[in-house]
């Protein structure tokens, strides 16, 4: 609100504020979701008050009301930082954490601090990307994944081929993120060094173009020079300022705790950690010495709101989902090379590889039967999900005739909203998996 925004956060915060109050009706993504993490609610009363109904998970249509996050918000619109990590909240904070056996103090509180950070930057067939940095992975692997994939002629390849690629650029990266990513306040993080277009030129020497490499294969590459409950919304206003911001407390509903007279659900996002090296975390991801816990340290996220930046469009893109977060806006960016709209954009079929587990997951559809036999001859692992996943939203903004198109992904419950006329205004938000 004071650095980049016209708005006190009196009104910035005043539909939020209106919406904990008023409520909003259970639909059967809440469902599944409550359900799933129905024990960890049940564990704390405070979040079991406000999510679960009588213990139970809520039928359709039912109102979850958060008149505690609603003044806890009050309180942040009329005071701002101090309102939150100060005071009264501060106190509730860390009188539930320590009840509960927690080690929080208020001072923890106080000295917490926002960090930004230069973007990553990289190129792609003409466009210019720009994504989150270290602590986020996203940036770094994207443009390694985008690097690696520039030395292929895509368009003109099978699709069998093309997937194949695709999939091996995701592996190397993926290995990359693990080994290499962490806090740059704690560890030495080689972002220069990875988004070289020379470090891509050595990982793709390692890409059989006709097998898949095992992920215990793959050694330690020394870089080229050097040695889901998430939400993210994409806006664009008159006057061409954007914004891709995804918000994450990890897991659905967090950890599941609330201390009591807050409203806030505290996350569980000491899982992004690496608890040990080699060691999964829920969402299978493994890491190594960088991202291990410390006092103070920021966890590595897989979270990558990105900017796409052509001659003729602008696109603004993100999504919640986890570990495969980077590759779906992967997916997304090709989307957006290749001139596709928002709407086929979000509607595209997915795919993930991570390095490990050595798998390739994909959605229903994402591959024809044709395909998943070649892979396989290729000697990919395939696992086909129960599910779609991920909720992407993309805006595009189409510089020359000065158009917007946006796009809210199906598989969620978001919504995309344009404004009137041919003025470059869009914006949407919704939370998503």
């Amino acid at each position: 609100a004071e650095r980049y925004g016209r708005l006190p956060l009196k009104i910035s915060l005043a539909p939020a504020i209106r919406a904990a109050r008023e409520g909003f009706a259970v639909t059967p993504y809440y469902r599944r979701m409550a359900r799933f993490r129905l024990d960890t609610l049940r564990a704390s009363p405070a979040a079991a008050r406000i999510f679960l109904h009588d213990g139970e998970v809520p039928p359709v249509g039912h109102v979850i009301r958060q008149p505690d996050l609603a003044r806890t918000l009050m309180l942040l619109a009329r005071k701002g930082r101090a309102g939150f990590y100060e005071g009264e909240v501060a106190r509730q904070l860390v009188a539930g954490s320590t009840a509960a056996g927690g080690i929080w103090t208020e001072q923890d509180l106080r000295d917490y601090r926002v960090v930004e950070r230069a973007p990553v930057v990289g190129h792609y067939r003409g466009y210019r990307t720009v994504s989150a940095a270290p602590p986020s992975s996203g940036g770094v692997a994207l443009v390694t994944m985008l690097n690696i994939l520039e030395g292929y002629p895509l368009a003109t390849l099978a699709p069998v081929r093309r997937k194949h690629l695709v999939i091996e650029a995701m592996r190397r990266a993926y290995r990359d993120r693990a080994e290499y990513l962490g806090d740059p306040d704690f560890v030495t993080v080689p972002v220069t060094e990875l988004t070289r277009p020379a470090h891509a030129e050595n990982l793709r020497k390692s890409i059989n173009p006709d097998a898949a490499t095992p992920s215990g294969d793959l050694k330690p590459v020394n870089p080229a020079g050097s040695g889901t409950h998430t939400t993210h919304f994409s806006i664009l206003d008159t006057e061409g300022n954007r914004v891709a911001a995804t918000l994450s407390i990890n897991y659905p509903f967090g950890s599941g705790f609330m201390p009591p007279g807050t409203g806030v659900l505290l996350n569980d996002e000491m899982d992004d950690f690496s608890a040990k090296p080699g060691v999964p975390n829920v969402y299978g991801l493994v890491g190594a010495e960088a991202n291990a816990i410390a006092p103070g340290k920021r966890m590595l996220s897989s979270m990558s709101p990105t900017f796409v930046e052509g001659p003729e469009r602008i696109a603004i893109l993100g999504t919640p989902g986890g570990s495969r977060i980077i590759s779906m806006v992967l997916h997304g960016i090709l989307g957006v090379a290749g001139e596709r709209e928002a709407e086929q954009i979000v509607r595209a079929p997915r795919y993930h590889h991570q390095y490990l587990p050595d798998v390739v997951q994909f959605e229903p559809g994402a591959f024809t039967a044709g395909e998943q036999d070649g892979l396989r001859g290729m000697g990919h692992r395939l696992q086909q999900l129960d599910r779609p996943y991920g909720n992407m939203q993309v805006v595009i903004w189409h510089r020359k005739r000065n158009t917007v198109s946006a796009a809210s992904d199906p598989r969620g419950e978001g919504e995309a909203r344009v404004g009137p006329g041919d003025r470059p205004v869009a914006q949407r938000w919704q939370r998503g998996q």
